[in-house]
């Protein structure tokens, strides 16, 4: 009994009735009137102004209000297809090198409407920017620490012991400046973090971000088209439709757990702008998880099912037509699917542990007709 009340009020009410009350950041239903936050579902008023009405079924369970881009200096339906590639040359033996410049910096970000958090960053943002190479090209990231502590970039891929950025190979200093330097394998999705310590606040706070890996068809010969499908710039890549989740949480009064989750950083962005999906045209999803304090997370597709390939090191897929899939910390994959065979309209995708989804991690598809 202590124990649930405890997690109640530091979970719910806390945040949601207190906390956002106080800045103006009010929650309908239960933080509001103190009911049961499944109360009320039938009655429930649209999300916003913003089209996401459509679906008010869990209008008592979501943020009121809006966080603008100019605030954070993000904005996280950019960050679905905001891939950076790296200034490209060319090394010796007519390999490509990649160069990225990497930035740490404390930075006060929203998560939710009028709720800030402090957050450490790569390059001011939450996650960091979505890295994209191609397997067997030269990486090399050129990380400054302008930070308040102690940071590093820990890539998972396959690269030697002292470009592991960990403490004594690649963690450095604020004014400090070290260059990770590796080849691109295996290709995948994938991602990086920092790895000082404490490892459960660097990564919490929003240092993370994703590595994505695209495979080179000519290393594929039997299953080249698929490869090439991933290849970003192919035209063969062209006819997908190609977004990056990270999915997140925050430790809002940082007792060890989260008040707010999301994908890409505020809470029930895409409810509030849902992501537009052109019916004919198939999607790919690259999911990370990075929520700490919480052993697993999850997406549950609406309406549809969809082929996964766990951490992306494969062609083919490693689960079919399933319609949720769980992650651990650091555990990532790539979703397929399409809505051709559907109506259009607006389809929710959310985590499949209720608290989540009612804390910000929902959002929705809207399919269209391609534009004219």
């Amino acid at each position: 009994m202590r124990n649930w009340l405890r997690e109640t009020v530091n979970r719910r009410h806390l945040l949601w009735g207190s906390l956002a009350t106080a800045s103006g950041s009010l929650i309908g239903g239960a933080a509001a009137t103190g009911q049961s936050s499944h109360a009320g579902h039938g009655s429930a008023p649209p999300y916003d102004a913003n089209g996401a009405g459509h679906h008010s079924s869990h209008g008592h369970m979501i943020t009121v209000g809006d966080v603008g881009s100019a605030r954070n200096g993000f904005d996280p339906t950019s960050l679905l297809t905001d891939w950076e590639t790296g200034i490209v040359s060319s090394l010796p033996d007519g390999r490509t090198l990649r160069t990225f410049e990497i930035i740490g910096e404390d930075k006060e970000i929203e998560i939710a409407p009028g709720i800030l958090f402090p957050a450490w960053t790569y390059n001011g943002r939450v996650p960091g920017p979505s890295l994209r190479v191609t397997e067997g090209d030269r990486v090399q990231i050129i990380f400054r620490n302008f930070a308040s502590h102690r940071h590093s970039m820990h890539f998972h891929g396959i690269h030697s012991a002292r470009m592991d950025g960990i403490p004594g190979a690649g963690e450095i200093g604020p004014g400090e400046e070290f260059i990770y330097e590796f080849d691109a394998l295996p290709f995948g999705c994938h991602l990086y973090h920092c790895h000082a310590l404490p490892l459960k606040r660097h990564i919490h706070k929003g240092m993370y971000g994703a590595f994505v890996i695209d495979p080179d068809p000519a290393g594929h010969p039997e299953q080249a088209d698929v490869a090439r499908s991933r290849l970003l710039g192919t035209p063969e890549n062209r006819e997908w439709q190609e977004f990056v989740m990270v999915m997140n949480g925050f430790d809002t009064n940082f007792d060890g757990e989260n008040e707010v989750y999301a994908v890409n950083t505020v809470a029930h962005h895409y409810a509030k702008h849902p992501i537009t999906v052109i019916r004919s045209k198939p999607v790919r999803l690259y999911l990370i998880n990075v929520v700490e304090f919480d052993p697993i997370n999850s997406l549950h597709l609406h309406g549809n099912f969809f082929d996964y390939y766990d951490h992306g090191t494969t062609l083919t897929p490693t689960l079919r037509t399933i319609d949720t899939v769980m992650q651990c910390q650091a555990q990532r994959g790539i979703l397929e699917f399409s809505y051709r065979a559907h109506e259009t309209g607006l389809y929710m995708f959310h985590a499949h542990q209720a608290e989540f989804t009612e804390l910000g991690w929902m959002g929705m598809f809207d399919v269209v007709e391609a534009a004219a």
